[in-house]
């Protein structure tokens, strides 16, 4: 016999065996993260700011040549060095000791960080110091409350800040920057929304634009004097789309790496911006770091299944650039519980590792900086 389904009976039916299937989907991906092997251990507490400063957020680490230390940029004890006095970039021993600062006054909202095979420090500012009615990009962590009455715009500050990408020496001197301070574009000499930077061997700069619904989503190319060369993608969720490119690094084979987070995906280019191959099995990725081994490190700080409805857990996979096997997994401390509606980041958002292959998690929250070093 047949029966004809209602309109709203087809559509339940429809959502139901989505839901079902998602149900099953996460439940198995979950239980390949949990038994994947987690052959690190957490060390708290190894990085300490200056006597009387406390950490605050930060998205921002990455190893330096030397391999024997780690620049961090934090936003300034806060989520945000907005009007704040306090240094944002900082240059640590492996082994926790404050080696120096810089940075105060500087940067607005320092996002993602580079440091470059001279020993060169890229910061990424985020955000701007402008009421511009766009282009803040407060997250979901400091977003305000739906309720709460949008306060009186304050005049805007009298030098531009932000919305660019410094290049400074490493003893914290400016030698470079690319954007237009404090204002947000979508040409070729304005970010809106930077997100992370990274530079490849003969100097050329590739700059991660979007984060936020009315950002941009595309990645930015440049010659190592600032010249701009091209920039690809556009929002979307097909091959060369971006919807949050969140972090950019490069392989041994000078490809980029580029986490589209809210795509729950890595995809893969040359440096032309030819797209090569899309990666699902590294999470929902907020910060990328390959080692000069290939070993690929994401840091997936987001996935919750709640919230996100995606099948992974939060915490760090490990794998192999070459093959994109994973390897490893390091999970959140605090799980994968929903946290709320505005809430949903914790643990490593940016990570990077040493040449012993001990890893460092950069986290929003909780705040600080952790220490995964090998059993």
């Amino acid at each position: 016999m047949f029966t004809v389904m209602s309109k709203d009976l087809a559509m339940g039916v429809a959502v139901l065996a989505l839901a079902v299937g998602w149900t099953v989907l996460a439940q198995e991906r979950s239980a390949q993260d949990k038994a994947l092997p987690n052959p690190y251990r957490a060390v708290e507490d190894v990085f300490q700011m200056t006597e009387g400063r406390a950490w605050g957020s930060s998205s921002a680490g990455e190893i330096a040549p030397d391999a024997k230390s780690i620049w961090v940029a934090e936003r300034c004890a806060a989520n945000s060095c907005l009007n704040s006095n306090l240094d944002s970039v900082f240059h640590f021993a492996v082994d926790g000791k404050l080696i120096k600062s810089f940075g105060a006054g500087i940067i607005v909202y320092p996002h993602g960080i580079h440091v470059d095979r001279d020993g060169n420090v890229w910061v990424v500012d985020g955000q701007t110091n402008q009421n511009t009615g766009r282009g803040r990009g407060r997250g979901r962590n400091n977003a305000p409350s739906a309720d709460t009455p949008a306060p009186a715009p304050p005049a805007p500050p009298a030098v531009p800040m932000g919305m660019q990408v410094i290049k400074f020496s490493p003893d914290g001197k400016v030698l470079l920057r690319l954007g237009t301070a404090g204002v947000a574009g979508t040409d070729e000499s304005h970010f809106n929304q930077p997100s992370d930077v990274v530079t490849a061997p003969n100097g050329d700069i590739f700059v991660a634009d979007g984060h936020g619904n009315e950002s941009n989503a595309r990645i930015v190319k440049f010659r190592k004097d600032g010249t701009f060369v091209k920039a690809w993608g556009h929002k979307g969720s097909g091959p060369g789309e971006f919807d949050t490119p969140h972090g950019i690094t490069i392989d041994s084979r000078g490809r980029l790496f580029v986490a589209d987070r809210e795509n729950s995906r890595i995809q893969i280019f040359d440096q032309d911006g030819t797209f090569l191959d899309q990666w699902k099995q590294f999470g929902r990725p907020s910060g990328l770091y390959i080692d000069k081994r290939d070993i690929l490190y994401a840091a997936d700080s987001e996935s919750n299944t709640p919230r996100n409805h995606n099948e992974f857990v939060r915490g760090i996979h490990v794998g192999n650039a070459r093959t994109g096997a994973v390897t490893a997994f390091i999970p959140d401390p605090l799980g994968n519980q929903d946290e709320g509606a505005l809430v949903v980041t914790s643990g490593a958002e940016g990570v990077t590792a040493d040449a012993d292959g001990n890893i460092y998690g950069i986290r929003v929250r909780p705040f600080g900086l952790v220490k995964y070093q090998k059993r």
